[in-house]
């Protein structure tokens, strides 16, 4: 049974995030983890009185958790009844990505799947501070980031952003593969260039890995000048090809670590109009996890 692990603020977009995730697992068994965190203002005052204020404050947002969890649970199962789906729910007083690393080592959680704002106002990010966070810290599972406002679609044409310069195991790529045979779902792989130049010998070798890999998935390689940005770039090809998720590998210097870092994500003007699958590094322990336990995470259409 897949374990997930859901956060949320009891906001519409990080609803929306739930109402994905039941559409994506729709006919498999899970555990739904809908997990709030809460961190009330401490009063700086000695005296009793303000003492027993900040003690009052404390339980009332324990109270706004726990009954805000618990009316997702009541649109859940007035909304979208499904007897394959179990639900806990978690109130926690913590940070949130601190909380989110507890849960995902107390339940093994299979995936993260979060809610974003992306892109408000005059200027434009490229997502939620609290999603880059999230990013950024874990690096155990996978994180698939729901835009606001976006409409399910069943993920048949996925796009995987890579440079060619990184040797991927095939334990870390599972959960793109599992994913494309779920689903039927055509794999785009695209990388990005200022300059097109033919690939070196060793992008080469990294590219024939990685059709190995997919050897029985349907997949195209499409090479493509880069527009402004790395993010404008795979915005527009999304748009073009159609694509209904975007998936990349986070390490160092890789696509999706350039694109959450601080001071570019403030420039950014990347959308995030696509569900993005950000799959982690993995260490040599939890790699060699993943190879012995096949199928360890995986997506039934």
């Amino acid at each position: 049974m897949k374990q997930v692990l859901i956060p949320t603020d009891f906001s519409e977009n990080a609803w929306n995030a739930i109402e994905y995730a039941l559409s994506l697992f729709e006919k498999e068994a899970c555990t739904f983890y809908i997990l709030n965190t809460y961190t009330p203002a401490i009063t700086s005052s000695r005296f009793m009185a303000a003492s027993m204020e900040g003690g009052l404050l404390n339980n009332a947002a324990h109270r706004f958790s726990e009954d805000g969890l618990k009316t997702i649970l009541e649109r859940i199962e007035k909304e979208h009844p499904n007897n394959k789906h179990g639900f806990k729910i978690i109130s926690s007083f913590n940070l949130l990505t601190d909380k989110i690393l507890e849960t995902i080592s107390d339940f093994k959680i299979d995936l993260v799947i979060t809610g974003t704002k992306g892109a408000s106002g005059i200027e434009e990010v490229f997502m939620g501070s609290n999603t880059v966070r999230i990013i950024k810290s874990v690096k155990d599972c996978p994180v698939l980031v729901i835009p606001q406002n976006f409409t399910y679609q069943k993920p048949t044409e996925i796009a995987f952003a890579t440079d060619f310069n990184r040797f991927y195991t095939l334990s870390e790529l599972q959960p793109l593969l599992e994913m494309a045979k779920a689903f039927g779902a055509v794999v785009r792989i695209v990388n990005v260039q200022y300059e097109i130049k033919k690939l070196t010998e060793l992008q080469l070798f990294n590219l024939s890995m990685l059709r190995k890999y997919l050897k029985d998935v349907e997949h195209y390689v499409h090479t493509v000048s880069e527009l402004n940005s790395v993010s404008k770039t795979l915005e527009l090809f999304s748009e073009e090809l159609g694509i209904h998720l975007l998936a990349m590998l986070n390490y160092q210097h890789s696509y999706m670590e350039r694109l959450t870092r601080e001071p570019i994500v403030k420039r950014m003007a990347f959308h995030t109009q696509n569900p993005l699958l950000v799959i982690p590094e993995l260490s040599m322990t939890f790699s060699n996890k993943a190879t012995k336990s096949e199928g360890a995470i995986s997506f039934t259409g």
